[in-house]
């Protein structure tokens, strides 16, 4: 298991990209949130095997990439009460 928090930048708040990313989180085995920064970013906590984690943010940039200019992204510390994925506001 592992769980990676990324950051997107770029035209990423307004056009529904929380929405599409919590569609595209359901067809998978992950775990997390996404949610709105004040700084117009985008941040995402995903959490799962490393394999589906990477199957999910392949998904996520072939959705959502045309709003993405940057991103940046680290695995961190494991969440153990979590049980799903959800919209952060």
């Amino acid at each position: 298991m592992i769980r990676r928090q990324v950051r997107f930048i770029g035209r990423v708040q307004g056009v529904g990209f929380r929405a599409t990313t919590h569609t595209i989180a359901r067809q998978y085995a992950v775990t997390g949130w996404v949610r709105n920064e004040d700084d117009g970013s985008v941040l995402l906590e995903v959490q799962g095997t490393k394999s589906v984690t990477e199957k999910f943010l392949t998904h996520l940039h072939q959705a959502l990439g045309r709003f993405i200019t940057s991103q940046s992204s680290a695995e961190i510390t494991l969440v153990s009460e979590e049980s799903d994925f959800g919209i952060r506001r």
